[in-house]
């Protein structure tokens, strides 16, 4: 079973609804774009070469590949290594649920991205309608509540706190400082991504036992019902 808080479901369409609101603002409220993209500029013109090291090391490590083998990886470990087809499943859903967030409301939304063009130094030029909200920071996201479900009963409990709070952090700092998001977009990732993630586990709680015995072959590498249900 999956921490949810109380009335997830509400959580999850207030958190969507916060999300749409303040992407459809900023999006068509005139100034709106403008004023967030000076603190984009702000960032580009006080480049450094080791916070760019860093920057540009987030990027690629949170980049959809990067998420790709991050998740897989994980999931494979406990499901192999680990033996515990429950935690493989829940983490890989979990992480991925946060992290897809942010395509579905990029469809919705269709933000065009801050114009290199306009900064000072582009690190990584991007273009399209795909600015709102950040993929990296959902995925970050994701991987944070991910990890902590996890370890929540474990003596590293607080250490996945402590990262998941951080870590998402400074990736969303890492997408303005590269300049190929807004502050918005990047805040609601944290929303987007958490929505998705209530949603999972909700569903998760209710419909595991169900589906986790019909997939083939799962039940070889160790228990797929939890000892507190069986």
């Amino acid at each position: 079973m999956l921490p949810q808080p109380r009335a997830w479901f509400l959580w999850v369409v207030l958190l969507s609804a916060a999300v749409l609101t303040l992407g459809l603002v900023a999006k068509d409220l005139p100034g709106f774009t403008s004023g967030e993209f000076s603190l984009d500029q702000e960032l580009s013109r006080t480049h450094n070469t080791a916070l760019t090291g860093v920057a540009m090391t987030l990027n690629y490590v949170f980049s959809p590949l990067g998420g790709f083998v991050i998740i897989a990886a994980v999931a494979l470990y406990l499901l192999v290594a680990r033996k515990s087809p429950i935690n493989a499943f829940a983490f890989g859903g979990v992480a991925a649920a946060g992290w897809l967030s942010s395509q579905l409301f990029k469809m919705i939304v269709e933000r065009q991205r801050p114009n290199p063009a306009l900064l000072f130094d582009p690190l990584a030029p991007e273009t399209g309608s795909n600015s709102f909200p950040s993929g990296h920071v959902a995925l970050a996201v994701g991987l944070a509540w991910a990890f902590y479900f996890l370890a929540r009963n474990s003596r590293w409990a607080r250490t996945a706190v402590i990262l998941g709070v951080g870590l998402p952090v400074i990736v969303a700092w890492s997408r303005l400082y590269i300049g190929v998001h807004y502050p918005s977009d990047v805040l609601a990732s944290f929303l987007a991504a958490t929505a998705m993630v209530f949603l999972f586990a909700g569903l998760w709680n209710r419909y595991q036992e169900r589906i986790l015995p019909r997939i083939p072959l799962v039940a070889r590498f160790g228990p797929i019902t939890s000892p507190n249900n069986s």
